[in-house]
């Protein structure tokens, strides 16, 4: 699920509120994605669709959160998979084919900022998760989407809080506090490069010629011990923090927070039994007019 991430080009292909670790970008989205699993399912079961899409587009895909949900979804139905990376579409594929879903799986290599789509078929559900906030122009983009939904389809945005928080707030305790000012950093940062995350998506969606039919905010909120995947999670995700904030944050944060990311240090978050994952979801769902 797509992060703000300061991306690379084609702005959906990485999700930065999804961070790299040793194994890469599309490694900590599989993270996420299995971290989210319980979250994402409840979006796409409350989803108001009138009938079972037999086509679907997941816009901005990565390696393919929400690919799998829909599919498990819609048992009946086919995916369009969209993104600018060619390794996230590579590891979906292979996902798909272990999986044994390969045969309702297509992946389309495209810039979703240029002005001249793929076709992506007919789809009576377009599905877009942190990826929306990365288009250069998402009027224009929203509009695209209208274009390509069949008349009465679906239309679900998915937008991110942000970087998910995994610390307590008296941790550590050398530097209580330390995650929040982090956040503060990066925010900074985010909001002069991704403006629109964290957006309120009904409004553009209206002036797009979409009615919103419902939204709903998830919040997360899941135990570190619930999953071996937590933090690793975690790890991957205060690395991209880092990178981000580095320059700004104090050298005595800098170096708390370095310990923490010292996989092999007495300090080191892999070793905390106190985590756990803080976020939420926001998401809407548009109906195109007949």
């Amino acid at each position: 699920m797509t992060h703000g991430h300061p991306h690379s080009p084609g702005h959906h292909a990485h999700h930065p509120d999804h961070a790299a670790d040793p194994g890469g970008q599309a490694e900590i989205l599989d993270l996420d994605a299995e971290v989210l699993a319980e979250h994402t399912a409840s979006i796409t079961a409350w989803l108001p669709v009138e009938a079972s899409p037999r086509e679907i587009v997941d816009l901005g895909c990565g390696t393919g959160a929400g690919t799998f949900a829909l599919l498990a979804r819609f048992p009946e139905a086919h995916v369009t998979a969209v993104d600018s990376s060619a390794e996230h579409l590579q590891r979906l594929r292979e996902k798909a084919g272990a999986d044994g879903v390969g045969g309702r799986v297509r992946t389309v290599r495209a810039d979703l900022d240029a002005a001249d789509w793929p076709d992506l078929g007919t789809p009576g559900l377009i599905w877009a998760s942190a990826s929306m906030h990365h288009m250069a122009e998402p009027d224009r983009t929203l509009r695209q989407v209208h274009d390509v939904l069949t008349p009465d389809g679906l239309f679900a945005v998915v937008e991110l809080a942000g970087f998910p928080r995994f610390l307590p707030p008296d941790a550590p305790e050398e530097r209580p506090g330390l995650e929040e000012r982090c956040h503060t950093a990066t925010d900074r940062l985010h909001a002069e490069h991704v403006p629109h995350r964290g957006a309120d998506w009904g409004p553009m969606l209206t002036a797009a010629g979409f009615t919103v039919e419902g939204a709903r905010t998830v919040e997360v909120d899941i135990e570190g011990t619930r999953t071996e995947a937590i933090p690793r999670y975690a790890l991957g995700t205060l690395r991209r923090i880092r990178g981000a904030a580095a320059e700004t944050l104090s050298p005595e944060d800098l170096a708390a927070l370095d310990q923490l990311l010292d996989t092999d240090g007495p300090r080191s978050i892999l070793r905390r039994t106190d985590l756990s994952v803080r976020t939420e979801r926001r998401v809407w769902a548009a109906r195109r007019g007949a």
